[in-house]
């Protein structure tokens, strides 16, 4: 079996391919309908097929006789912590916590909004609520209460989870306290706030409001996992939006669980038994994917990371956890390896550990630069393998898949698609462009199974937003172009999404904060290259007329909102004052000349622009001239 018939049976027959691949996992119902449309026209797979997530991801496995297998290992450099779970003892938690729900009046289909550290009762609790068939929306811990606060109002959660501090290097975060202030500002109201309470610091809980997570624990029967359909929603997962309101990507359940052990066996080439080490965040589409859901239903042993690859305690910690626990295949951000970098150029601490389990290095999350991808495979002297995909597919549409055949390794290519995913570049009428040219990445429909088939309560909004750009395509919002090989490059959003080591943010967002200072007539924000993280966001700003501000003050000012809006995730550290912003005669800011200009690459001059001096002044401020030695 080659990439490419595979890759073409996918294509040509995706119903007979996806009923085989579906076989691959217990239903209690096995679909009879493999693809459909529903009322609304969107694909659907497996409308008919009936199962469990939590059972695949555990009872099936104990069922097996693999109970005793290790399921979940949680390592913890910050708090000197390690637990283990087998696939027994992390059933029977789920299953408790499964009850302590339902106990709440949790039922299928109700929403949980989950936030909360990199802790192992994070991950019991998302299972627990795949177990009643309820639906989860994690978000992330390193976001500010106004964030949390958006996502309450849009998914009206019945219950909130969370804990009552996180932990970070050097400091402690206190959870609650963000979460009085979301709820505060949230129109929405969930009935209660289950807390977990961490040693590193107890809160007071709010009476009438808030529930002990041990307490309620401490009573709880187990509880049995709940049949629900394949296209029933597992999970709502808010992305940056570039309107500055996070889209809830849905993930359903059937078509979830069969992309996943694909990709498991196919592009990761991992076997149940295998340990499988994402080092993200369950915040994000990774950890939900390849930190909790694909790693166990395929039955493999997965880490649980709370920690950084470098000041916990050093740059050798990645190579610590790979020792320490036999690590088969690793998954990061480039932007890891960029710190290691930076902290241990010649990657003297890797002689300090026997790394000799891993066999794969997979980098995505953002762009992979060519010195990274080099600098890795050198130190390392295992495959590295750079793929791409979104918290929209769920799982990755390009890659060298390792489970079948390793292709040649392009560097700045994330390989060719992987199985069902008819990749293609567009030009803005839709026509497929010749190799070498760039145009927009889009996927023919239907798109495979695990891909959204909508967003959370706004059909409307996922059509405008992905579908209609390009009729019979789903429109990614990047830009790339093919090689004659049939390789594909991506060069980078089009909209105005940056990616901020890993982490998909909107300018959009960021600029509603600037805008909103009294000092602030008119303002950008825009990503520019950082050697380390790949992007960061600077603001530009206009002042208003009369008013003359100290630039450092105004600077502290805006970048403290931003960090209290959106959080200390946006690493906003920077804003420069200008006489004016480049714009269209209509008024539209040229924010994609900006960025040319900030990164220092060549631009045209658009013959819709209003004011031609304009952009020489802007390259004066954004790349002033050295000081002169005279």
């Amino acid at each position: 079996m080659t990439h490419a018939s595979l890759y073409r049976q996918s294509l040509e027959q995706p119903e007979v391919f996806w009923r085989e691949q579906a076989r691959a996992i217990p239903w209690y119902a096995f679909p009879e309908t493999i693809l459909s449309r529903n009322e609304a026209g969107l694909y659907r797979w497996y409308a008919d097929g009936v199962l469990n997530t939590s059972y695949l991801a555990l009872d099936h496995h104990v069922e097996e006789g693999r109970g005793d297998q290790l399921a979940l290992i949680y390592d913890s450099p910050v708090t000197g912590t390690v637990e283990q779970f087998t696939y027994r003892e992390l059933r029977d938690a789920v299953s408790r916590f499964a009850g302590l729900l339902r106990r709440q009046g949790l039922e299928k289909g109700d929403r949980v909004v989950i936030y909360m550290p990199m802790i192992p009762q994070t991950v019991i609790a998302m299972l627990a609520c795949a177990r009643l068939g309820a639906v989860h929306s994690v978000v992330f811990g390193g976001f500010a209460a106004h964030e949390l606060a958006i996502r309450i109002n849009d998914a009206k959660p019945r219950l909130l989870l969370t804990a009552s501090a996180g932990k970070e290097v050097n400091r402690i975060i206190d959870y609650m306290q963000i979460v009085d202030h979301a709820l505060a500002e949230a129109q929405h109201q969930p009935e209660r706030v289950i807390v977990y309470q961490r040693p590193i610091r107890k809160v007071a809980l709010r009476e009438g409001r808030d529930l002990d997570w041990e307490a309620l624990l401490a009573e709880a029967p187990p509880a049995e996992p709940v049949p629900v359909k394949a296209t029933d929603p597992l999970y709502v997962l808010y992305t940056s939006g570039t309107t500055g309101q996070p889209k809830g990507i849905v993930r359903d359940n059937g078509g979830h669980a069969v992309a996943l052990k694909f990709s498991m066996k196919y592009v990761y080439d991992v076997q149940p038994g295998d340990v499988y080490w994402a080092a993200s965040d369950v915040g994000w589409v990774v950890g939900h994917s390849y930190i909790v859901y694909g790693p166990l239903i395929h039955g493999c042993t997965t880490v649980l990371y709370e920690g950084k690859p470098v000041k916990t305690p050093d740059p050798g910690a990645f190579w610590r956890v790979i020792q320490e626990y036999g690590v088969k295949t690793f998954f990061t951000a480039p932007t890891a390896f960029r710190a290691i970098r930076k902290e241990d150029p010649d990657g003297a601490l890797l002689g300090k550990y026997d790394t000799s389990s891993l066999r794969y290095l997979f980098l995505a999350g953002e762009r992979c630069d060519v010195s990274t991808l080099d600098w890795c495979r050198q130190l390392l002297q295992v495959p590295v393998i750079d793929h791409w995909w979104q918290t929209e597919s769920g799982w990755p549409m390009l890659a060298n898949m390792a489970g079948i055949e390793l292709l040649p390794v392009k560097p700045g290519s994330a390989a060719k698609p992987v199985c069902g995913f008819d990749i293609q570049i567009l030009d803005p009428k839709g026509e497929p462009v010749p190799a070498g040219t760039e145009g927009a990445v889009a996927v023919r429909l239907p798109l495979p199974p695990g891909c959204l088939p909508t967003l959370w309560g706004d059909p409307v909004r996922f059509i405008a937003s992905y579908l209609s750009q390009f009729p019979g395509y789903y429109f990614s919002g990047d830009g790339g172009y093919k090689d004659e090989d049939g390789y594909v490059f991506i060069t980078g959003r089009i909209d105005d999404i940056i990616n901020v080591a890993g982490h998909r943010l909107s300018t959009a967002e960021m600029e509603e904060v600037v805008a909103a200072h009294p000092a602030v007539a008119e303002c950008a924000v825009i990503g520019i290259y950082d050697e380390l993280k790949g992007q960061i966001p600077v603001g530009l700003v206009v002042v208003k007329g009369g008013q003359q501000p100290d630039d450092r003050q105004l600077e502290r000012e805006i970048v403290q909102a931003v960090r209290d809006t959106v959080g200390p995730v946006a690493s906003f550290k920077r804003v420069i004052r200008v006489e004016r912003l480049p714009k269209t005669r209509s008024g539209k800011i040229l924010r994609k000349i900006i960025r040319a200009i900030a990164d220092g690459r060549a631009y045209q001059m658009p013959s819709t622009i209003e004011d031609q001096t304009v952009l020489p002044e802007l390259e004066q401020v954004l790349h002033p001239p050295p000081p002169s030695d005279t």
